[in-house]
Protein backbone atom coordinates (compact mmCIF):
# COMPACT_ATOMS: atom_id res chain seq x y z
CA UNK A 1 0.00 0.00 0.00
CA UNK A 2 1.41 3.33 -0.99
CA UNK A 3 1.25 6.28 1.34
CA UNK A 4 0.39 9.73 0.22
CA UNK A 5 2.76 12.40 1.50
CA UNK A 6 0.98 15.34 3.00
CA UNK A 7 1.08 18.43 0.92
CA UNK A 8 2.94 21.49 2.02
CA UNK A 9 -0.35 23.23 2.61
CA UNK A 10 -1.31 20.63 5.23
CA UNK A 11 1.86 21.13 7.32
CA UNK A 12 1.36 23.42 10.34
CA UNK A 13 3.11 26.73 10.15
CA UNK A 14 5.54 27.76 12.81
CA UNK A 15 4.12 30.46 15.08
CA UNK A 16 7.29 32.47 14.58
CA UNK A 17 6.85 32.65 10.82
CA UNK A 18 4.49 34.72 8.74
CA UNK A 19 2.97 33.66 5.47
CA UNK A 20 6.10 34.84 3.64
CA UNK A 21 8.36 32.71 5.87
CA UNK A 22 9.89 35.68 7.69
CA UNK A 23 10.30 35.78 11.50
CA UNK A 24 7.25 36.91 13.35
CA UNK A 25 7.38 40.60 14.24
CA UNK A 26 5.94 39.91 17.72
CA UNK A 27 8.99 37.88 18.76
CA UNK A 28 11.30 40.54 17.34
CA UNK A 29 9.54 43.26 19.27
CA UNK A 30 9.77 41.17 22.46
CA UNK A 31 13.52 40.70 22.03
CA UNK A 32 13.95 44.40 21.24
CA UNK A 33 11.95 45.37 24.32
CA UNK A 34 14.02 43.06 26.53
CA UNK A 35 17.24 44.52 25.13
CA UNK A 36 16.05 48.09 25.67
CA UNK A 37 14.99 47.28 29.24
CA UNK A 38 18.41 45.78 29.97
CA UNK A 39 20.11 48.81 28.45
CA UNK A 40 17.92 51.15 30.50
CA UNK A 41 18.83 49.29 33.73
CA UNK A 42 22.53 49.45 32.93
CA UNK A 43 22.34 53.19 32.17
CA UNK A 44 20.44 53.91 35.39
CA UNK A 45 22.95 51.96 37.50
CA UNK A 46 25.82 53.80 35.83
CA UNK A 47 24.06 57.11 36.45
CA UNK A 48 23.73 56.28 40.15
CA UNK A 49 27.11 54.68 40.78
CA UNK A 50 29.59 56.59 38.57
CA UNK A 51 29.55 59.70 40.86
CA UNK A 52 30.09 57.45 43.88
CA UNK A 53 32.97 55.67 42.18
CA UNK A 54 34.53 59.06 41.30
CA UNK A 55 34.31 60.18 44.93
CA UNK A 56 35.99 56.97 46.12
CA UNK A 57 38.64 57.21 43.38
CA UNK A 58 39.64 60.80 44.19
CA UNK A 59 39.77 60.06 47.93
CA UNK A 60 43.09 58.31 47.16
CA UNK A 61 44.53 61.25 45.21
CA UNK A 62 47.63 62.80 46.74
CA UNK A 63 46.84 66.24 45.30
CA UNK A 64 44.58 68.75 46.99
CA UNK A 65 42.83 69.62 43.76
CA UNK A 66 40.14 67.44 42.19
CA UNK A 67 40.72 68.35 38.57
CA UNK A 68 42.98 65.40 37.78
CA UNK A 69 44.41 62.32 39.47
CA UNK A 70 48.09 62.90 40.23
CA UNK A 71 48.96 59.74 42.16
CA UNK A 72 47.80 57.19 44.70
CA UNK A 73 48.08 58.24 48.35
CA UNK A 74 46.44 57.66 51.74
CA UNK A 75 47.24 61.21 52.80
CA UNK A 76 43.66 62.37 53.17
CA UNK A 77 42.65 59.38 55.25
CA UNK A 78 45.51 60.22 57.61
CA UNK A 79 44.40 63.85 57.79
CA UNK A 80 40.84 62.72 58.44
CA UNK A 81 41.88 60.66 61.47
CA UNK A 82 44.12 63.47 62.72
CA UNK A 83 41.23 65.95 62.61
CA UNK A 84 39.96 66.07 66.20
CA UNK A 85 36.61 67.61 65.27
CA UNK A 86 35.98 64.91 62.68
CA UNK A 87 36.78 62.17 65.21
CA UNK A 88 34.42 63.72 67.76
CA UNK A 89 31.72 63.99 65.08
CA UNK A 90 32.23 60.33 64.18
CA UNK A 91 31.85 59.24 67.80
CA UNK A 92 28.80 61.48 68.15
CA UNK A 93 27.23 59.74 65.15
CA UNK A 94 28.02 56.28 66.49
CA UNK A 95 26.72 57.10 69.99
CA UNK A 96 23.47 58.60 68.70
CA UNK A 97 22.98 55.68 66.31
CA UNK A 98 23.57 53.03 68.99
CA UNK A 99 21.28 54.63 71.60
CA UNK A 100 18.48 55.52 69.19
CA UNK A 101 18.66 52.07 67.56
CA UNK A 102 18.39 50.30 70.91
CA UNK A 103 15.36 52.35 71.97
CA UNK A 104 13.59 52.24 68.61
CA UNK A 105 14.17 48.49 68.22
CA UNK A 106 12.44 47.73 71.52
CA UNK A 107 9.52 50.11 70.93
CA UNK A 108 9.21 49.21 67.24
CA UNK A 109 9.16 45.46 67.97
CA UNK A 110 6.46 45.88 70.64
CA UNK A 111 4.45 48.09 68.28
CA UNK A 112 4.74 45.52 65.50
CA UNK A 113 3.51 42.73 67.78
CA UNK A 114 0.58 44.82 68.95
CA UNK A 115 -0.41 45.78 65.40
CA UNK A 116 -0.07 42.26 63.98
CA UNK A 117 -1.42 40.09 66.80
CA UNK A 118 -4.17 42.16 68.46
CA UNK A 119 -7.26 44.14 67.54
CA UNK A 120 -7.96 47.22 69.61
CA UNK A 121 -9.72 50.53 69.41
CA UNK A 122 -7.74 53.08 67.40
CA UNK A 123 -5.67 50.49 65.53
CA UNK A 124 -6.25 52.18 62.17
CA UNK A 125 -5.06 55.51 63.54
CA UNK A 126 -2.05 53.81 65.07
CA UNK A 127 -1.15 52.32 61.68
CA UNK A 128 -1.33 55.76 60.09
CA UNK A 129 0.78 57.24 62.87
CA UNK A 130 3.46 54.57 62.41
CA UNK A 131 3.53 55.17 58.66
CA UNK A 132 3.76 58.94 58.96
CA UNK A 133 7.57 59.25 59.48
CA UNK A 134 8.15 57.07 56.40
CA UNK A 135 5.81 59.10 54.19
CA UNK A 136 6.44 62.73 55.10
CA UNK A 137 9.61 64.52 53.92
CA UNK A 138 12.54 64.73 56.33
CA UNK A 139 12.50 68.53 56.27
CA UNK A 140 8.84 68.60 57.39
CA UNK A 141 9.51 66.21 60.24
CA UNK A 142 12.61 68.16 61.26
CA UNK A 143 10.66 71.43 61.44
CA UNK A 144 7.89 69.78 63.47
CA UNK A 145 10.43 68.35 65.93
CA UNK A 146 12.17 71.70 66.24
CA UNK A 147 8.84 73.41 66.94
CA UNK A 148 7.99 70.76 69.53
CA UNK A 149 11.31 71.16 71.35
CA UNK A 150 11.04 74.94 71.31
CA UNK A 151 7.49 74.93 72.67
CA UNK A 152 8.02 72.21 75.27
CA UNK A 153 11.46 73.37 76.41
CA UNK A 154 12.76 69.80 76.66
CA UNK A 155 15.41 67.94 74.77
CA UNK A 156 18.21 70.47 74.28
CA UNK A 157 19.96 69.56 77.54
CA UNK A 158 23.20 67.76 76.60
CA UNK A 159 24.05 64.26 77.73
CA UNK A 160 27.69 64.41 78.79
CA UNK A 161 29.74 61.27 78.23
CA UNK A 162 33.45 60.57 78.47
CA UNK A 163 34.60 57.78 76.18
CA UNK A 164 38.08 56.80 74.92
CA UNK A 165 39.52 60.08 76.17
CA UNK A 166 36.84 62.14 74.41
CA UNK A 167 34.12 64.24 75.96
CA UNK A 168 30.82 63.99 74.13
CA UNK A 169 27.94 66.37 74.71
CA UNK A 170 24.97 64.79 72.96
CA UNK A 171 21.65 66.67 73.13
CA UNK A 172 18.67 64.56 74.08
CA UNK A 173 16.76 66.22 71.24
CA UNK A 174 18.89 64.47 68.61
CA UNK A 175 18.30 61.05 70.16
CA UNK A 176 14.55 61.70 70.47
CA UNK A 177 14.44 62.85 66.85
CA UNK A 178 16.21 59.74 65.58
CA UNK A 179 14.02 57.45 67.68
CA UNK A 180 10.90 59.12 66.31
CA UNK A 181 11.60 58.06 62.72
CA UNK A 182 13.47 54.81 63.41
CA UNK A 183 10.51 53.26 65.24
CA UNK A 184 8.48 53.20 62.02
CA UNK A 185 11.13 51.39 59.99
CA UNK A 186 11.71 48.79 62.70
CA UNK A 187 7.98 48.21 63.11
CA UNK A 188 7.43 47.71 59.39
CA UNK A 189 10.20 45.12 59.06
CA UNK A 190 9.32 43.20 62.23
CA UNK A 191 5.64 43.21 61.33
CA UNK A 192 6.43 41.72 57.93
CA UNK A 193 8.38 38.99 59.69
CA UNK A 194 5.47 38.31 62.06
CA UNK A 195 3.06 38.05 59.13
CA UNK A 196 5.19 35.26 57.60
CA UNK A 197 5.49 33.26 60.80
CA UNK A 198 3.55 30.02 61.22
CA UNK A 199 1.22 30.33 64.21
CA UNK A 200 1.03 26.54 64.42
CA UNK A 201 4.50 26.46 65.99
CA UNK A 202 3.38 28.63 68.88
CA UNK A 203 0.23 26.54 69.28
CA UNK A 204 2.37 23.40 69.37
CA UNK A 205 4.49 24.89 72.16
CA UNK A 206 1.36 25.66 74.16
CA UNK A 207 0.09 22.12 73.59
CA UNK A 208 3.37 20.92 75.13
CA UNK A 209 2.48 22.85 78.33
CA UNK A 210 4.68 25.90 77.69
CA UNK A 211 3.36 29.01 79.38
CA UNK A 212 3.06 32.27 77.40
CA UNK A 213 6.47 33.54 78.53
CA UNK A 214 8.22 30.28 77.61
CA UNK A 215 6.45 30.25 74.25
CA UNK A 216 7.58 33.78 73.54
CA UNK A 217 11.21 33.27 74.62
CA UNK A 218 11.78 29.86 73.03
CA UNK A 219 9.58 29.99 69.92
CA UNK A 220 8.30 33.45 69.01
CA UNK A 221 11.41 35.51 69.74
CA UNK A 222 13.89 33.23 67.90
CA UNK A 223 11.60 33.23 64.87
CA UNK A 224 11.30 37.02 65.05
CA UNK A 225 15.02 37.59 65.54
CA UNK A 226 16.03 37.87 61.84
CA UNK A 227 13.42 40.60 61.37
CA UNK A 228 14.45 42.35 64.58
CA UNK A 229 18.13 42.32 63.60
CA UNK A 230 17.33 43.52 60.08
CA UNK A 231 15.20 46.35 61.46
CA UNK A 232 17.89 47.33 63.97
CA UNK A 233 20.59 47.40 61.28
CA UNK A 234 18.40 49.53 59.04
CA UNK A 235 17.66 51.91 61.92
CA UNK A 236 21.38 52.14 62.73
CA UNK A 237 22.21 52.92 59.09
CA UNK A 238 19.50 55.59 58.81
CA UNK A 239 20.59 57.19 62.08
CA UNK A 240 24.26 57.15 61.09
CA UNK A 241 23.56 58.84 57.75
CA UNK A 242 20.87 61.30 58.85
CA UNK A 243 21.58 64.98 58.25
CA UNK A 244 18.33 66.96 58.01
CA UNK A 245 16.71 65.98 61.32
CA UNK A 246 20.06 66.13 63.15
CA UNK A 247 20.82 69.58 61.74
CA UNK A 248 17.49 70.99 62.95
CA UNK A 249 17.43 69.34 66.38
CA UNK A 250 21.08 69.46 67.46
CA UNK A 251 21.47 73.09 68.43
CA UNK A 252 24.79 74.94 68.40
CA UNK A 253 28.12 73.23 69.01
CA UNK A 254 27.09 69.66 68.24
CA UNK A 255 28.10 67.86 65.05
CA UNK A 256 27.56 64.38 63.76
CA UNK A 257 29.63 63.17 60.82
CA UNK A 258 27.10 64.21 58.12
CA UNK A 259 26.76 67.66 59.72
CA UNK A 260 30.55 67.93 59.90
CA UNK A 261 30.83 67.09 56.19
CA UNK A 262 28.24 69.76 55.40
CA UNK A 263 30.31 72.32 57.29
CA UNK A 264 33.47 71.30 55.42
CA UNK A 265 31.75 71.47 52.02
CA UNK A 266 30.81 75.11 52.59
CA UNK A 267 34.55 75.92 52.73
CA UNK A 268 35.37 73.96 49.59
CA UNK A 269 35.49 70.35 48.46
CA UNK A 270 38.78 68.62 49.24
CA UNK A 271 39.87 64.96 49.03
CA UNK A 272 39.42 64.79 52.82
CA UNK A 273 35.68 65.12 52.29
CA UNK A 274 35.93 62.32 49.74
CA UNK A 275 37.74 60.19 52.32
CA UNK A 276 35.03 60.83 54.93
CA UNK A 277 32.32 60.07 52.38
CA UNK A 278 34.07 56.83 51.40
CA UNK A 279 34.25 55.78 55.04
CA UNK A 280 30.52 56.46 55.49
CA UNK A 281 29.74 54.60 52.26
CA UNK A 282 31.69 51.52 53.33
CA UNK A 283 30.02 51.50 56.75
CA UNK A 284 26.53 51.86 55.28
CA UNK A 285 27.08 49.14 52.66
CA UNK A 286 28.44 46.79 55.31
CA UNK A 287 25.34 47.22 57.47
CA UNK A 288 23.02 46.77 54.48
CA UNK A 289 24.81 43.56 53.45
CA UNK A 290 24.54 42.21 57.01
CA UNK A 291 20.81 43.00 57.03
CA UNK A 292 20.35 41.23 53.69
CA UNK A 293 22.27 38.23 55.04
CA UNK A 294 19.92 38.00 58.02
CA UNK A 295 16.89 38.27 55.74
CA UNK A 296 18.24 35.49 53.51
CA UNK A 297 18.93 33.37 56.57
CA UNK A 298 15.34 33.94 57.63
CA UNK A 299 14.13 32.77 54.22
CA UNK A 300 16.29 29.65 54.42
CA UNK A 301 14.80 28.80 57.81
CA UNK A 302 11.30 29.20 56.44
CA UNK A 303 12.12 26.89 53.53
CA UNK A 304 13.55 24.29 55.91
CA UNK A 305 10.47 24.39 58.14
CA UNK A 306 8.25 24.01 55.11
CA UNK A 307 10.24 21.05 53.83
CA UNK A 308 9.78 19.10 57.06
CA UNK A 309 6.07 19.84 57.16
CA UNK A 310 5.92 22.35 60.02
Amino acid sequence: MSTIAPSSEALPRSPDQSQEGRPHWGASRARLGSSLLTLHSVVMYLFLWIPIVIVVFFSFDKSRFLTQFTGFSLRWYGEMFRDQQTIVALWNSIFVAVVSTAISTVIGTLAAMAMERYNFWGKLGMEGLLSLPIIIPDIAMAIMLLAFFNLSGIGFTPWRIEFAGLRLNVPYSVIIGHVSFNISFVAVIVRARLADMDAALEEAAQDLYANPWQTFMRVTLPMMMPGIVAGALLAFTLSLDDFVITFFTSGAGFNTLPVRVFGLVKRGVTPKINAISTLMLVGSLTLVLIALAFQRRSGDKDSMLGSIGL
